[in-house]
């Protein structure tokens, strides 16, 4: 069951990485929430699927270049943990004052937790 988790969240950091969002949501549960977290505030909710993968495809044009790196994984009995490295060039100004060409690095975590079948049932991004 270890393996099958990490095979999944690898898996999703690909399909990440590749801006490919169909199989980001390939092991997603159709009510999935995921939640992002940044300096202790929650900044986006997203409850089901679809409103998940609007805006997945919306942020696709945020970035010309995005990468997560895992550096660590600890699994407990329903979720798994990773530590990752994020490295992206923005591709637009920003609002917070980011500009075009502009690199981002973050370390960051995602808790990715399963249901009893294997599935992705909420992802928590917290940076």
């Amino acid at each position: 069951m270890l393996n099958d988790r990490t095979n999944k969240i690898f898996q999703y950091v690909r399909a990440y990485n590749s801006m490919d969002v169909e199989n980001m949501i390939a092991d997603f549960t159709q009510d999935v929430i995921f939640k992002n977290i940044m300096n202790g505030e929650q900044t986006l909710h997203l409850q089901g699927i679809e409103e998940f993968k609007k805006q997945a495809i919306g942020a696709l044009s945020y970035f010309s270049e995005r990468e997560q790196s895992i550096e660590s994984i600890t699994h407990t009995h329903s979720s798994t943990e990773i530590t990752i490295n994020y490295r992206a060039i923005a591709a637009m100004d920003f609002p917070n004052g980011l500009k075009k060409d502009d690199e981002i690095n973050l370390e960051g975590k995602s808790v990715f937790e399963f249901s009893t079948d294997g599935k992705i049932v909420r992802l928590t991004d917290i940076s």
